[in-house]
């Protein structure tokens, strides 16, 4: 792989593991507020954000994780 998708896809990686800490977050909020229903909104698009950073990823890396 050339180096700049390599260094892109690092990128990527590390990207995605800051949303999975902030789909994490949401998930303690939702077991401690009473707030709940907009915690558990926002879980859900990170999650959609996090499988198309991997997604990304992979086809960067030059494989795809269907």
């Amino acid at each position: 792989m050339s180096e700049p998708l390599s260094h892109l896809a690092d990128e990527v990686s590390a990207l995605e593991r800051r949303v999975s800490d902030v789909i994490f977050d949401s998930l303690r909020a939702q077991l401690r507020d009473d707030d709940a229903d907009e915690a558990h909104e926002l879980e859900k698009r990170l999650a959609k954000v996090r499988r198309s950073l991997q997604k990304a990823e992979g086809l960067l890396r030059g494989y795809d994780r269907d």
